[in-house]
Parts: C-alpha cells; sequence; structure tokens
C-alpha cells in the first residue's frame, strides 16, 4: 500500500464491516488496512464483498498486543484510525468482565500510544485524526423524560458501558495531554445487516423463523433509540472528516420504541415476508411465539441521545424511516436462513 492508508479496527464485526463498505465505495482511492481478532461477534464473511480489492488488506491479531500493533505502524503510513474493535455484549460482559477490560481498555491504550508515538514522530499529532467509536450506554440510564448530551455526566450501569466509559477517558486525556487529534463519537442502538445472531433484532427473527420462543427480558417496556447502521455509517463519515478535534459527538436515530414494540413490528413483518413458514409453524402470528424472560441484571430502563450537534455543526441527518429500515432488515435476514436452509 503506496497511497493514504486507513486504519480500521475491528472491520470485520456488525459496524465495522457495514462502514468499510460504506467508506470504500465512497473513497476508491483510499486503502483500508482493517485488524480484527476474529471473535464470536466478527466474521470475514462479512467483507467478501472488498476482500479482493488492491485497497483493502485484512489482519488478524488482537488490538491488545503491543508487538502487533507497533509493526502495523511500523509498517504502514498510518494517515488515520477508526476504532470500532471492542467487546459489546452486555450479557457476557455480566458473565465475565475481564476479557471486555482487556480488549476495551487495555486495546485502545495501546493504539493510542502506537498512533500518538508514530505521528508525533512525523510532526503530524494533530494533522492525522484517531476517531473513537462508543456508544450512549456510558451516559448510563434515564427516565421517562430527557435525552443524554454530549456534556452529560458519565454512569456506566454494567461491565462492558464501564470499560467503554474508560476508553473514552483514555482518548479524551490524550487530545488535552499531548494535542492529539482524537475525536469521540457515541450512537444509539444500530440495526441492519450484518448484526451478531445475539443481538436482540437478529434474535427475534431467528426465533421466529425456527419457531422457538422468542425471548424479551422483563416487562419489555426497556426504551431504545434505533439508528440504521447506514445512517450510523454516513455519519462518522461526516465525523471523522468534518468534526472538531478533541470533541465529542452524539448520533440518534430519533426512533425510540419499547423492546415489545420492536419485536411485534418485526413479528408483524415477518407475517408478510414469510407466510409460508407461518403456516407451517401453525400460529396465527410470529407474535404467538414471544415470551418474558426474567431481566438481565442492571437493565438499564431508557436510552435516548440529543444530537443536535451533530445536526446543527455537520449538517447531518438519519435517512431511513424506522418502518422502511426495520423492513430491509428482516428481509436481509430473511434472505441469509433461505440461503442456509436451501445450502
Amino acid at each position: 500500500m503506496t497511497s493514504k492508508t486507513m486504519l480500521i479496527t475491528g472491520g470485520a464485526g456488525f459496524i465495522g464491516s457495514n462502514f468499510i463498505h460504506y467508506f470504500m465505495k465512497k473513497y476508491s482511492n483510499t486503502n483500508i488496512l482493517n485488524i480484527d481478532k476474529l471473535t464470536y461477534a466478527g466474521s470475514k464473511h462479512n467483507l467478501s464483498g472488498v476482500a479482493h480489492s488492491p485497497h483493502y488488506q485484512f489482519i488478524h491479531g488482537d488490538i491488545a498486543d503491543q508487538h502487533l500493533i507497533q509493526h502495523v505502524f511500523d509498517q504502514y503510513d498510518i494517515h488515520g484510525v477508526i476504532h470500532f474493535a471492542a467487546e459489546s455484549h452486555v450479557d457476557r460482559s455480566i458473565e465475565d468482565s475481564s476479557v471486555f477490560i482487556e480488549s476495551n481498555i487495555l486495546g485502545t491504550a495501546t493504539l493510542l500510544q502506537a498512533a500518538k508515538n508514530d505521528w508525533e514522530k512525523k510532526g503530524a499529532l494533530t494533522k492525522r485524526r484517531f476517531h473513537h467509536i462508543s456508544t450512549d450506554e456510558v451516559y448510563g440510564s434515564l427516565g421517562p423524560d430527557g435525552k443524554f448530551s454530549e456534556t452529560t455526566p458519565y454512569d456506566p450501569r454494567n461491565p462492558y458501558s464501564a470499560s467503554k466509559a474508560s476508553a473514552n477517558f483514555l482518548v479524551k486525556s490524550f487530545g488535552h495531554t499531548y494535542g492529539m487529534n482524537t475525536i469521540i463519537s457515541s450512537s444509539s442502538n444500530n440495526y441492519g445487516p450484518r448484526q451478531h445472531q445475539e443481538k436482540l433484532i437478529p434474535t427475534i427473527i431467528r426465533k421466529a423463523l425456527a419457531g422457538e420462543e422468542i425471548p424479551i427480558y422483563g416487562d419489555g417496556e426497556n426504551v431504545r433509540d434505533w439508528l440504521y447502521v447506514h445512517d450510523h455509517c454516513s455519519a462518522l463519515d461526516v465525523i471523522y472528516h468534518r468534526g472538531n478535534a478533541q470533541e465529542s459527538y452524539n448520533v440518534g436515530g430519533g426512533n425510540e420504541r419499547t423492546n415489545i414494540e420492536i419485536a411485534r413490528k418485526i413479528c408483524a413483518i415477518l407475517d408478510v415476508k414469510k407466510p409460508d413458514r407461518k403456516e407451517h409453524l401453525h400460529v396465527k402470528s410470529f407474535q404467538e411465539l414471544i415470551t418474558f424472560t426474567e431481566d438481565r441484571k442492571g437493565h438499564d430502563r431508557r436510552y435516548a441521545v440529543d444530537d443536535s450537534k451533530l445536526r446543527k455543526q455537520l449538517g447531518w441527518e438519519p435517512k431511513a424511516e424506522l418502518d422502511r429500515g426495520m423492513e430491509k432488515t428482516v428481509e436481509w435476514y430473511v434472505k441469509q436462513w433461505n440461503l442456509q436452509k436451501s445450502s
């Protein structure tokens, strides 16, 4: 790779892989170097569409591996870092927090130190950007009213969100201490193609098509703001290229819904898209499969972000309307399910 090179971490995961497809299509002359550990949440299959491009290269590795990360910065002239890589499944963090601390905190520190050293040596510390991808979960939980702003104090409620808040503080500290060109974006819940099957929406679709009980935590009234992943990609593009150094930006979809509303919406779409499967399972609607289970420990009641800063300062706004976005998402997963059944 001889021209401009971007380092993407965690690019084999849900948001990262969607972003690489988006970015390579829009910026065809930029080289993408993707490093991913390929844990349960990442798959090279997510990148089959770009794998053979001369502008794409994959490195199988751990961002917490100091020797590897140092080698990457020595070997390639990295012009920018967009850091997606993270353990992100809350339930798994409750079972065992150690891997979240290693990847999300130590991994972020390793990347920051390598980038800082390399760019400082090249006199480019303020010119090359380190963009850290975070989550609205760092802010804690909301009541029935209000939204998280970029100035809301961090109040993480589970090991996952605590590790992401810690990573945010590290990124901020490198900006303030060294004058490094850092930036943080925190998004609401993403949905769309290529999401890991353990997440809420893929779980609802997968369980429904299998004719299994669709588990919904507690009373199903937990509220999330839903953001179509392609809209998130466009927001990240704008923030990376036009956001102010050492700033934070919230990214929302403006689509607050309870978990039970999302489950019923997906089931209604499946009723239309897969009537044959519904008949085979002897149900009038896939909604008959919805069941309520014991609530998750420390389950935050409501998230919602105020992204007016992003909209006003950088002119971004989401394009996907929730009903159509959900329909496109269900269509993608149904297609994958059909392919699996036919293979």
